[in-house]
């Protein structure tokens, strides 16, 4: 399947922000922190899903920081067999999906990611938009608008909000 046949199946959908979401963060969270309680890990339901009030994709995102001494193969290996389809692998990052079926969504879609242990910029990034409701709805506006163009395609679409999330980071390490 193609990059395009894949975006058309998997479109970008913003919905006003549901309370289950958190419910469905600590569930998974604590699901993976079952699975990868070897690893030590730490976990935390980041993205717009973790933003009380604003429209989001109905996808929840995690983050778990682990450590650089830890093979990644090892994490591979569990998150795969326990379902998640790895996404992307690069130095200190990895990215896992889970809810993607071959006619589209599930009810519940989560998007794992791993990080080196103090790259935490989504922590950052959502503690300053929940302590800062004007700045989380300037976000919600922006996510809005760009939703038009970038409906199928989902690298423009953050690539799109890549100058607002770094300004409000700058902001927020002051």
């Amino acid at each position: 399947m193609t990059l395009e046949e894949l975006w058309e199946l998997f479109p970008i959908n913003l919905v006003p922000y549901n309370s289950l979401w958190s419910e469905w963060a600590k569930r998974e969270i604590k699901s993976l922190a079952t699975l990868l309680s070897s690893f030590d890990p730490v976990i935390n339901h980041i993205g717009s899903t973790a933003i009380p009030g604003i429209f989001s994709k109905p996808i929840v995102d995690i983050l778990v920081e682990t450590y650089d001494s830890i093979r990644w193969e090892n994490i591979i290996d569990i998150m795969e067999l326990n379902d998640y389809i790895l996404m992307s692998r690069r130095e200190g990052r990895m990215s896992f999906n889970k809810g993607y079926t071959i006619n589209g969504y599930a009810e519940k879609v989560f998007h794992i990611h791993f990080h080196i242990a103090g790259d935490r910029d989504e922590i950052i990034f959502r503690d300053f938009l929940i302590g800062n409701n004007s700045v989380a709805k300037e976000y919600e506006r922006l996510k809005l608008s760009l939703l038009p163009r970038f409906r199928n395609d989902r690298d423009g679409y953050t690539m799109a909000k890549t100058e607002f999330v770094n300004k409000v980071l700058l902001r927020a390490k002051k």
